[in-house]
Order: C-alpha cells, then structure tokens, then sequence
C-alpha cells in the first residue's frame, strides 16, 4: 500500500492520459462524420495514430535518454494538448491525417515514460501489483470518460478544450513528483521470424487482434450512428466493451493457467466473433440491447491478446520474454495501422451495420488458425502465471513479472 500511495501522481496522470485518449478517438470519428467525411477518410485519419505510435516506439527512448524523462515528459504533453486543439481550429481531412500521427508519437512517448517510471519503482516482488492496479486505472478511466461522452455536443469546442485541459494537466502530478526519474526505457525491435519460432499462434494472433481491434475502437462511432443512435448511446457502447474486457480478465487468465492457453483462446474468439455477428441484430432491437451486446463481446475479445502474450511467453527463451512481448505489441500496431482503413471500405461497401460481421469474421478466421496449430504443437509442459498486459508500450511489459528486469537499451 506504501508503494502504490508513493506512486500516486504516476498512476493520476497515466488515468489522464488513458481516459482522455479514448475519448479523443470517439470524438474524432463522431465529429468526422458529422462534418459529412467518408468512412474511408475517417478510417485513415484514425489509422494515422497507430502509424504514430509505432514510430514513437522505436524513436523515443533515444530521446529520452538525451534529455531525462520530465523534460520529455513535459515536452510530448505539451504537443499533445496543443494537438487536441488544434482539430478543432481547422477541420480538413488531411490536417487531421498528420495531427492523428503526432497524437500516437506523443502518446507513445508519454506512455513509455510514464510506464518505464513505474517499473523503476517497482521490485521483483511488487511489479505484477503495480501492473494490476495500472490496469485497472487504465480501464477504470476509459470507461468513465466515455461513458460521460454523450453529455457534450461533439460539434463544438469545448469537448476539444477539455482533452487539452486534461493533458495540460497530467503534467502536473509528473512535474511535482519526488519519485526518482528511471532509467531510459529500452527500445522494443521486430523480428517476425524469431516470434514465428517462438509461437505462429502468437504472432498470427497479434496481427489479427491488431486488425480487428483498431476497427472497433475506431469505427464503432460510425457502426453505432449508422444504426440510428445519438452520442450518449455511443460513449455506453464503448465504454461496455471496455468493461467487459476488464471483469473477464481475471477469470480468463485463472483458466488459462489451468489448461492449454490456445483452447482459452479458441473459446474467446468463438465467443468474440459469435458476439460480432450477431450485434447488427442487437442494435435493431433498442440501444440496451446493443450495450449489453458490447458488454458480452467485450468480455470475450479483450482477454485474446493477453491470453497470447502469455502463451508466447511460455515458449520463449529464458530471458527473452521482454523481446517477445515487445515484438508482439509491435505487430500488433503495425497491421492496427491498416484496421480502421480496411474496416471502412466494409462499411462503404456493405454498410456501417457491416462493421462487426467483419470483424466477426475475423475472430472466426483465428480461430480456425489457432485449432489447427493446437493439432500440430503440443502445449508445453509448464507455463507462467497469466498476467493481464496492456496494449500501450513496450515499457509496459518491464512490469510483466515473467520478465527480468529492464535494462536499457
């Protein structure tokens, strides 16, 4: 309790930073729409985050390691309240192309640093305590903030100000603190071929999850107005995904630490594409029929990456779990990039009620993939404790406890 109270003003501005990034992303799609863009052009500019934050990931560290971490801190904070801004000051397509890609690069950095930071503060024995109570914050804030979504106009400036304000903000928990600054964070590479060897269920499986879940986070907006409800109805349909993921995470993982991961995995995408598809029909029936809908695919799809984050981690080498879990989160962002723009050709093809019947289709594809891997490779013969890692930096996974401590990098 000492060290989480110690750890308090890291903790506030990564529910900040967390909160305020999920609503940013809602906002833009909703506000892009109205505006009278295509789904094809809010599906790139929403895609342009990911592109950034892959190059934030790369980029960063050596930066850090140049100028320290509050400095850094201060200076990706500062972009990223002056970005927020700026959407509102001019709305054209293309400006809101580069201003997404300077969102993921800050965020990215904000991000690692704050996550390098709190490993720093942690101990062998407290690291996987920290990471729970980061998750829950993270989940905790983003549920909150889109759930408070529908009570403000997304046509004007002020849901714009407050993303600002908020980022301003962050920085002031960051600024005042007596925590020591860690050391610079390591930078995560991609070799697909050693994820391959390690685990082709893993690496598959982070493409996959990476295209389906940039979709839904982006485009969920335009699927949830296609079908003819108001802002209010899209901030719950959000937030129930995520809380969903969040009460599935514990039982999902206790599971997985019991039998084979991969048939955790196949029950998870069988229930996240059977949920999928059947959520158009949901949604003709009333707006909490959709929510609960939401609510049960959420419980399905969010625990599938951390389920095949620690399936790979079971096969990797020692001392090589951190290379892994960095490598994934890569992959995972790296085809996150094409999600939100393949999505919206769905949608403009076949409509935005067709946003999850892809999506669905999807998870059914991985499913397949992970049955027949499950017939050729036997589970191995032990495995680590599940551990519920976040989709943010590889920084985050210094704090996984099946990982040996950072070193830089």
């Amino acid at each position: 309790m000492r060290l989480l109270f110690s750890l308090w003003p890291l903790l506030a501005a990564a529910a900040i930073l967390l909160g305020g990034n999920g609503l940013q992303t809602t906002l833009l799609a909703v506000r892009g729409e109205l505006e009278g863009f295509s789904p094809t052009v809010i599906g790139l500019f929403l895609s342009g985050y990911y592109a950034g934050m892959i190059a934030g990931c790369r980029v960063v560290p050596a930066f850090v390691r140049d100028v320290g971490h509050i400095r850094a801190f201060t200076a990706f904070a500062s972009i990223a309240s002056a970005v927020a801004l700026a959407h509102a000051l001019l709305v054209l397509p293309w400006f809101w192309i580069v201003l997404r890609i300077v969102t993921g690069f800050s965020f990215a950095a904000l991000q690692m640093i704050l996550e390098s930071w709190l490993n720093e503060r942690s101990t062998n024995a407290t690291r996987g305590q920290v990471l729970s109570v980061y998750r829950i914050v993270d989940f905790t804030a983003v549920t909150a903030l889109q759930a408070v979504f529908g009570l403000f106009d997304p046509t004007g400036f002020l849901l714009f100000a407050l993303i600002s304000i908020g980022l301003s903000l962050s920085l002031v928990p960051v600024a005042l603190s007596r925590t020591e600054a860690p050391l610079p964070p390591a930078s995560a590479k991609l070799d697909l071929r050693r994820l391959w060897r390690v685990s082709p269920v893993a690496a598959l499986g982070a493409g996959m999850i990476g295209l389906s879940a940039s979709a839904y986070w982006s485009m969920s907006p335009l699927f949830v107005s296609g079908l003819g409800y108001d802002a209010t109805a899209i901030g719950l349909f959000i937030g129930a995904i995520v809380f969903g993921g969040a009460i599935a995470q514990w039982p999902v993982g206790w599971l997985s630490d019991r039998i084979d991961r991969r048939l955790v995995l196949v029950g998870c995408t069988v229930g996240a594409a059977a949920s999928a598809l059947a959520m158009p029909g949901f949604g003709a029936q009333s707006a909490e029929a959709l929510v609960g809908a939401a609510f049960v695919f959420g419980l399905f799809a969010l625990p599938c990456y951390g389920i095949i984050v620690a399936h790979a981690n079971d096969h990797a080498e020692p001392g090589g779990a951190l290379a892994v879990s960095g490598g994934l989160l890569l992959l995972f962002g790296l085809v996150a990039v094409a999600g939100p723009v393949l999505a919206a050709q769905v949608m403009r093809l076949f409509g935005s009620e067709a946003l999850f019947v892809w999506i669905g289709a999807v998870y059914a594809a991985m499913t397949v993939l992970t049955v027949i891997r499950i017939a050729r490779r036997a589970p191995p013969e032990a495995t680590a404790p599940f551990v519920p890692v976040p989709r943010t930096t590889p920084a985050a996974y210094a704090l996984d406890p099946r990982t040996e401590p950072q070193s830089p990098a």
